[in-house]
């Protein structure tokens, strides 16, 4: 097998080079796949184009005459490049998918199709609004079942993803104290929170303080009530929480962060395990995201695309920002100017991006509201917290589960590294599960666990398919628990070995070099 031109490529399963080696480097439908830049060649186009008609140039002889060196591939060999190396992903479509926290849920087809409609795809962010009347409904359409959903009156649909939405519903707050001359420094944050919560109240400029978490892996409410006064601007908790845990202790959380004047912001990212069950008005939140690409449906992953829009309560909904779609005798208007915005929007802190957010996002929530029907996103959220009681169950007997007698879990279920034996880890475990064929959960998350073992396995899970999961994470867990050192070296049956994670992370190759100036660089 030959070395690409940054000098180094991850070792081939113990099946590639020692054990009956092809000509080729393939194990039959294992295709060995080179760089583009070892495949292609400068010489070589998949395209043909005229020779652009000479033109005086503008760039003040900053424009480059020589070749860059891109290497050139025709179409077949583009398509099968990328195609090769999509059949070693692992994709939802492929199987369950445990990621803790990420809701990675089957994604209805339906949805797709509708979110590909012209009249949605195609539309311009600028079209006028007698052209977008659909799309506008649409819009109004999901934030009214969003409000309906949560008891909160107030919405703001154009934050792009989670931690935007934190961003926005801080904004919302920081507004609302310095409208009544009371600006404030900290915000509050349990241990049980979304790692983004922290890392969102810092971006906008607040001073962090964390709240630990009891035994049982829930809020500390008397650590709250102790660290809460009058320079709290907030506090911002995850519930259900972190742990898989729902927070009981909701309304009394509530009531002590009303009480020094300070407002209540709800990581909503794990709403599905509460939808239709619970509304997160009734409890005394006053800001929280909803991930649309959770919850709500699309596929995710990879940095996109997503949608957190943000509801607000009543003491918040003055200050959402713009734009806003609102209804007047049966016209949806778009309202984009502070000057034409009416009563009870007067104080609207500014605007989150350039248009309104993503239409493919709000056309896929749409599609799956109205497929589910109320009743149906009621039992989306009592068949996912089954789904993660029934992996519970299924493990607590060979892993150590720290909440497994804080009453049933939620939407996940947490373990801990516990009990392995030989120097083993959850890395080692979570590599093992890749030669089982199932892509490893999250792993050393949330914090307050050891080596913890998050795993979310949704709603659209059969049976068969948990039961196949959790013997296959049991098999693992077992010889992690024996001390079986061959763990270390798994996976074993993957395209490619382990990686050097820590060196990847601190000495990334990010740039291909050429072979001969990358060996001229070296002597």
């Amino acid at each position: 097998m030959s070395i690409n031109a940054s000098g180094w490529r991850p070792a081939m399963n113990a099946g590639g080079e020692t054990a009956n080696p092809t000509f080729t480097g393939n194990r039959a439908l294992m295709l060995e796949e080179p760089l583009l830049f070892e495949a292609g060649a400068t010489d070589r186009t998949g395209v043909d184009l005229p020779q652009p008609p000479k033109v005086a140039s503008r760039l003040g002889g900053l424009e480059r005459l020589a070749p860059i060196g891109l290497p050139g591939l025709t179409e077949p060999e583009a398509v099968r490049h990328y195609t090769r190396l999509s059949r070693q992903n692992y994709a939802i479509d492929l199987g369950l998918f445990p990621l803790g926290s990420c809701t990675m849920k089957h994604n209805p087809r339906l949805n797709e199709k509708m979110a590909r409609l012209p009249g949605f795809a195609d539309l311009h962010p600028l079209t006028p609004a007698d052209g977008t009347q659909g799309a506008l409904a649409l819009i109004h359409l999901v934030a009214e079942w969003l409000k309906r959903l949560t008891a909160m009156p107030g919405i703001a649909m154009s934050p792009k993803a989670g931690a935007h939405g934190e961003l926005c519903g801080l904004l919302a707050i920081r507004a609302a104290h310095e409208a009544r001359g009371d600006a404030r420094a900290v915000v509050l944050v349990p241990e049980s929170a979304h790692g983004t919560n922290p890392a969102t109240a810092a971006f906008a400029g607040y001073r962090v303080k964390g709240i630990p978490a009891t035994g049982d892996g829930r809020v500390d409410l008397a650590a709250l009530e102790a660290a809460l006064d009058e320079t709290v601007a907030g506090v911002m908790i995850t519930n259900p929480n972190t742990c898989g845990l729902f927070e009981r202790d909701m309304i009394a959380i509530a009531d002590a962060v009303h009480a020094v004047g300070a407002y209540l912001y709800c990581d909503g990212a794990n709403f599905n395990a509460i939808v239709g069950r619970v509304r997160p008005g009734d409890l005394g939140v006053d800001a929280m995201h909803i991930n649309l690409h959770k919850t709500f449906s699309t596929p995710h992953g990879g940095g996109g695309p997503g949608s957190g829009p943000v509801v607000f309560s009543e003491a918040l909904a003055p200050y959402a920002p713009l734009p806003f779609v609102e209804e007047h005798d049966g016209r949806f208007v778009l309202v984009e100017e502070e000057t034409i915005v009416e009563e009870g929007h007067s104080d609207a802190f500014g605007r989150m991006v350039a248009f309104h957010g993503q239409m493919g996002m709000f056309v896929r929530a749409a599609a799956y509201m109205l497929s589910h029907g109320a009743d149906g996103l009621r039992q989306v959220a009592e068949d996912a917290v089954l789904s993660a009681n029934y992996v519970l169950r299924g493990l607590e007997d060979v892993l150590d589960a720290p909440f497994a007698a804080s009453g049933p879990c939620m939407h996940e279920a947490i373990f801990s590294d516990e009990g392995f034996a030989g120097g083993l880890s959850t890395l080692d475990l979570a590599k093992g599960l890749i030669d089982e064929g199932f892509h490893p959960m999250t792993m050393y998350f949330p914090l307050v666990v050891h080596g913890a073992m998050l795993i979310e396995p949704t709603e659209t899970e059969s049976k068969a398919a948990l039961d196949q999961f959790v013997g296959a994470l049991r098999s693992v867990a077992e010889r992690a628990k024996a001390g079986d050192q061959a763990l270390r070296q798994a996976p074993i049956h993957a395209p490619r070995r382990r990686l050097d994670e820590t060196a990847a992370a601190r000495r990334p190759v990010l740039v291909w070099r050429d072979p001969d100036v990358a060996a001229q660089a070296a002597e």
